[in-house]
């Protein structure tokens, strides 16, 4: 593997995991790195933390993502089925500390 990559686990609707390589040197968010893998992630506000549609659910990992903004924590504490692990993929900019991490989206049941 790369060096600038880390590896990202998306559990699918069915509860399969797929594995993904991500770049890190790129300054891509998880949204736009999910978006890019053809995940339905509508992002309708492109990534400003305004619209919560690419809220994902961590799995794995919670503890090496950065601490939640105020912005972020408002606009997920407005999703009627919020989880204490839910946060917005566009608020979590891809780096190494990353590796390993394992999401879901959101939306799916």
């Amino acid at each position: 593997m790369d060096e600038n990559n880390i590896t990202i686990y998306v559990q699918e609707p069915d509860g399969s995991v797929t594995e993904h390589e991500a770049p890190t040197d790129m300054g891509l968010s998880l949204m736009e790195f999910l978006k890019a893998s053809e995940y339905d992630i509508l992002a309708t506000c492109g990534g400003m933390a305004l619209c919560a549609t690419c809220c994902v659910d961590v799995l794995e990992g919670e503890e090496k993502l950065n601490e939640m903004s105020d912005d972020e924590y408002a606009m997920l504490d407005t999703l009627p089925d919020l989880l204490p692990n839910s946060r917005l993929a566009c608020q979590l900019q891809l780096n190494p500390d990353m590796q390993g991490l394992k999401v879901k989206l959101h939306h799916q049941s």
